[in-house]
C-alpha cells in the first residue's frame, strides 16, 4: 500500500496547483449544514414510495424511463425480498456461450450458457472454448466436497476462561446442531472447528446448505447457537460477533483454498494436437509453454491459486443467474493446469474449492434471473450440484480460449475488433 515518493510529490503538485491549500482543507473538512432528506419508504415498494425516491433525485425524465420501464413497473413486486430503496432496474446484455457438453456426477448434456457482461468479446471467447469441448466429446466434470462456513467469535477474560469454555462448547457438538438446523429445513451442521488466539476463540461452524448457495441461512443459524452459547456457557465471554472474519466469507483466503467453501469442483478435458492447431490456431506445448510461465507470474505476483481469468465467466454467469455477485471475490480462486500428454494432446483441468452457488433463494427467483435458470434447465430445487460443475466446464472453456489467444497473438485483435468495431478476418473470440 505504499507509494513511491516520487508519486507523492507530483500528486501533490498537481492538486496545489489547481487549488490552494485553504481551498483543499476547507473542501476535506466536515460539514455543519443538515444532509439532504432521507431515502423514504425502505423494503416497501409501491408506486408512491418509488415515486417519492424519484422526486429526491436530480434525474431526468429519460433516466427514469430506463430505470424504470413499464415491464419492471409491472413486475415491481417480485424485487421486495431483494432490495431496499426500489427505484427500478440496470439491463445488461445477455450472450449465451455454447453448446458445452458436460459429462458431470450432476450436470450431463449439451448447455447454452447465459452470460450476462458489457465486455465485448467475452461471449465470443467463452463460446470458442465450449465449442472446442463439445466438439471432443465433452468435458469431465465432478462435484468433490460441500460446505458454507460461518465462525463466530468469542472475547475471555485470560486463557484459563477460553480453556473452560472450550471443554463446555465441545461437548455442546449434539445441542449445537439441534439448534441451528430448528432455524432451517435444508441447512445441515456437519461440523466445528476450534482457533484460539490468546484470550480469543473462533467456532468455525461447517454448513451443508441444500440446493441454497446458503450465505444467510448459515448467519440465521450461527446467530442462533451464538445466542444459546450467551444463555448457557459457565463461562460469559466479555463480548461476542456472529462473524468474526474468519469464514472467508466474500473474500479470496488461503483457508478456503485449501479447504472448501461452497461448492468444491473440478472439470477436465484432453484436447488432440490437431485440434488445438485448428480452432486455437496454436499448439499443445506453446499452450503449456504460457501456462507454465504465467504460474510463475502469478506465483511472483502473490495470487491465491493459478488461474487466468476465472472472475470474468462467474461474474458474467452470476450476474446473469441470480447469484450473489460479490461471491465471485471468493469463488473465482482456484487452479488451472495444462499438461502436453504421452500422445501430444493437451491436457486441461481446473479446480475451483469456493463455488458460493445455488439455485433456490437469493436472486435465483428474480424474473430475468429466473428465466437464465431456465434457459440452463437449472431452475429451483435439485440443481445446485448440477449447476457448480456447468460453472467448473465455462471456466474450463475460457482458461481455453483466452490462452489459446495469448499462444496466437489474437487477444488484444479480438478485443480491437469487438470492442472498437474493426473488421479482421478472424479472432480469438470466434471460429473460423
Amino acid at each position: 500500500m505504499a507509494t513511491h515518493y516520487r508519486q507523492a510529490c507530483d500528486y501533490l503538485t498537481q492538486l496545489t496547483q489547481a487549488r490552494s491549500i485553504e481551498t483543499l482543507t476547507h473542501d476535506l473538512a466536515a460539514k455543519s449544514i443538515a444532509p439532504a432528506a432521507k431515502v423514504p419508504g425502505g423494503a416497501r415498494i409501491s408506486a408512491e414510495a418509488i415515486d417519492r425516491r424519484w422526486q429526491l433525485l436530480d434525474a431526468s425524465d429519460q433516466a427514469r424511463a430506463n430505470l424504470l420501464d413499464a415491464q419492471t413497473e409491472a413486475q415491481m413486486q417480485r424485487y421486495e425480498r431483494n432490495i431496499e430503496n426500489f427505484i427500478g432496474t440496470v439491463k445488461l446484455p445477455i450472450g449465451i456461450a455454447g453448446p458445452l457438453r458436460v459429462n458431470g456426477l450432476f450436470a450431463q448434456g449439451d448447455y447454452y450458457v447465459p452470460l450476462a457482461t458489457t465486455e465485448a468479446a467475452l461471449v465470443a471467447s467463452y463460446s470458442r472454448g465450449a465449442q472446442l469441448i463439445s466438439e471432443v466429446g465433452g468435458c469431465t466434470a465432478m462435484l468433490l466436497n460441500e460446505g458454507v462456513s460461518r465462525a463466530p467469535g468469542f472475547a475471555f477474560r485470560n486463557l484459563e476462561e477460553v480453556g473452560k469454555f472450550m471443554l463446555w462448547a465441545i461437548a455442546q457438538q449434539t445441542a449445537f446442531k439441534q439448534i441451528a438446523e430448528s432455524t432451517t429445513r435444508h441447512g445441515k451442521l456437519t461440523d466445528m472447528r476450534i482457533t484460539v488466539e490468546g484470550n480469543h476463540v473462533y467456532l468455525d461452524f461447517q454448513f451443508t446448505t441444500g440446493d441454497a448457495a446458503g450465505q444467510n441461512m448459515v448467519t440465521i443459524a450461527t446467530q442462533a447457537v451464538c445466542d444459546y452459547i450467551r444463555a448457557e456457557s459457565p463461562i460469559a465471554p466479555q463480548y461476542a460477533f456472529v462473524e468474526a472474519n474468519l469464514s472467508g466469507d466474500k473474500k479470496a483466503s488461503a483457508q478456503s483454498f485449501l479447504s472448501v467453501r461452497g461448492k468444491k469442483v473440478t472439470a477436465e478435458v484432453t484436447l488432440p494436437a490437431e485440434l488445438v492447431k485448428k480452432r486455437l490456431r496454436s499448439t499443445p506445448e506453446q499452450m503449456v509453454n504460457y501456462w507454465r510461465m504465467s504460474a510463475i507470474g502469478g506465483t511472483l505476483a502473490g495470487t491465491i491459486g493459478v488461474q487466468g481469468h476465472y472472475a470474468n465467466g462467474l461474474a458474467a454467469l452470476f450476474i446473469a443467474c441470480g447469484q450473489d455477485a460479490a461471491c465471485v471475490a471468493e469463488s473465482a480462486i482456484g487452479v488451472t493446469r495444462f499438461e502436453v500428454t504421452e500422445t501430444g494432446a493437451l491436457y486441461a483441468a481446473v479446480t475451483l474449492p469456493n463455488l458460493i452457488v445455488g439455485t433456490v433463494g437469493g436472486g435465483t427467483s428474480l424474473p430475468s434471473q429466473q428465466a437464465c435458470l431456465e434457459i440452463l434447465g437449472l431452475a429451483g430445487a435439485g440443481h445446485a450440484k448440477a449447476f457448480a460443475e456447468v460453472c467448473a466446464a465455462l471456466l474450463l472453456s475460457g482458461e481455453l480460449s483466452i490462452i489459446g489467444a495469448m499462444c496466437s497473438d489474437e487477444f488484444a485483435r479480438a478485443h480491437q475488433r469487438l470492442a472498437r468495431g474493426r473488421k479482421a478476418e478472424s479472432s480469438a473470440g470466434e471460429q473460423p
